[in-house]
């Protein structure tokens, strides 16, 4: 791909042997794997790994997807989104990310890129629908609003000039990856963005249209049960495989590093596959018994009751729940002791549990966005309490991991990571 002529023949067709989809098997995880190896040890990146395998520890954590481009039975793309999580983003201890995180809004870097050097003279036929499914699937899966990357001066133009990303500051006396810019792209000014920069470009040409009008047939999203917003694909075994048997990473992890891992998965079935936990007392606190909390996508609304006798009605989204604390986002500013009822759908996967309804009260606001929240849930009548712990354990059922909150950027203004 060239600067003078970054895309093209968007408005035709792609092959059906082309796929945009999560890498969610054994196999797809380790081809996308062994592109990036391959990829950074052509491009001088980086010496021949034993393993063949290019990943690291974000790639362990459930706030990771990795997708991936298979042409027929070859995987020859693949892109990472990493989402708020307990080790924070890659890039964050090189540019200055505090502006967004005031800004509000969800938050994912978009990291570890490769396109398979063999396809290089269709290097935009793969780049540009990879980025459209990436756009898709941080959009509408993850309610994303700010895309960051962190990439070489070329790259990071490319991004600056054909995909309306600006330009990062970095962090002062970071010497850091010197050779290395940092880029953010709010999406939700995006698509004003791109149309004035595409308004009078041939439909072969417009991103505009190609990312906010055109569809991607060529895109599988996975099945989602419960609304959640993670799509866990790290079984033990594969932890195992690709962490301890296939590469060094997990003996060289800190002690913290190995506490949050735990914390994260802490099913007993990953007990045998994470390193063991140090044996001198944890810096972070235990997990309290019923407060494990999983990350869910439920529509909802909270009523406030008013002194006369009318009520308003506040639309949530729940996106993280346990079985005494429920997590929002709201489309309104909220108050701390603000209390009232909260009515949640439990989720289009399991209607038969319907609708809950739960007194609730506001205990904690995001500290940089008055819309974020965090509820305790009050004495509930029995059969609404009977019915909100069913929908806990059918959670627990499937296994999802544990939410631990970022230490440096939490959606709440609290020293304890572990607490909410």
């Amino acid at each position: 791909m060239t600067m003078r002529e970054p895309v093209s023949r968007l408005d035709k067709p792609l092959s059906k042997k082309f796929v945009f989809k999560l890498a969610q098997t054994k196999e797809e995880l380790e081809a996308c794997f062994r592109l990036l190896h391959d990829e950074r040890v052509r491009s001088g990146r980086m010496e021949p790994d034993p393993s063949g395998m290019w990943l690291t520890l974000h790639h362990v954590l459930p706030t990771t997807s990795m997708l991936m481009c298979r042409y027929g039975t070859r995987v020859i793309g693949t892109v990472s989104l990493i989402r708020e999580n307990s080790l924070g983003f890659p890039m964050q201890q090189i540019f200055d990310l505090n502006e967004i995180f005031r800004t509000g809004g969800n938050v994912a870097e978009v990291s570890a890129l490769a396109i398979d050097s063999r396809y290089r003279r269709i290097k935009n036929r793969i780049l540009i629908p990879l980025l459209k499914f990436l756009y898709e699937y941080a959009e509408y899966r993850f309610d994303i609003r700010h895309l960051l990357i962190a990439a070489h001066p070329w790259h990071i133009s490319f991004c600056e000039n054909v995909l309306c990303f600006s330009q990062l500051p970095r962090r002062q006396n970071s010497a850091q990856s010197k050779n290395m810019l940092g880029a953010h792209l709010d999406l939700e000014q995006a698509k004003e963005r791109f149309s004035q920069k595409y308004a009078d470009a041939p439909l072969g040409k417009n991103l505009y249209h190609y990312f906010t009008v055109a569809a991607l047939p060529n895109g599988q999203f996975p099945h989602q049960r419960f609304d959640a917003t993670t799509d866990p694909v790290m079984t033990p075994e594969r932890v195992d495989y690709f962490f301890n048997q296939k590469t060094k990473i997990f003996s060289a992890l800190k002690s913290r590093e190995i506490r949050l891992l735990h914390a994260i998965y802490s099913s007993s079935k990953y007990r045998t596959c994470l390193p063991p936990l140090p044996e001198s007392k944890s810096n972070l606190p235990a997990q309290k018994q019923g407060s494990r909390r999983y990350p869910v996508k439920c529509p909802a609304h909270l009523r406030i009751k008013q002194t006369n006798a009318s009520s308003e009605l506040i639309a949530l989204n729940v996106y993280e729940c346990s079985e005494t604390v429920i997590c929002v986002q709201a489309d309104k500013p909220l108050s701390i002791g603000l209390a009232g009822e909260i009515e949640v759908e439990l989720g289009s996967a399991i209607n038969k549990f319907g609708r809950c309804t739960l007194p609730v009260e506001i205990v904690r606001l995001g500290w940089h966005s008055r819309r974020a929240a965090m509820m305790n849930i009050l004495n509930a009548d029995a059969a609404q309490k009977e019915l909100w712990l069913k929908f806990i354990r059918a959670l627990t059922d499937i296994d999802i991991p544990i939410i631990v909150a970022p230490e440096k950027n939490s959606y709440f203004d609290d020293d304890d990571p572990l607490s909410m």
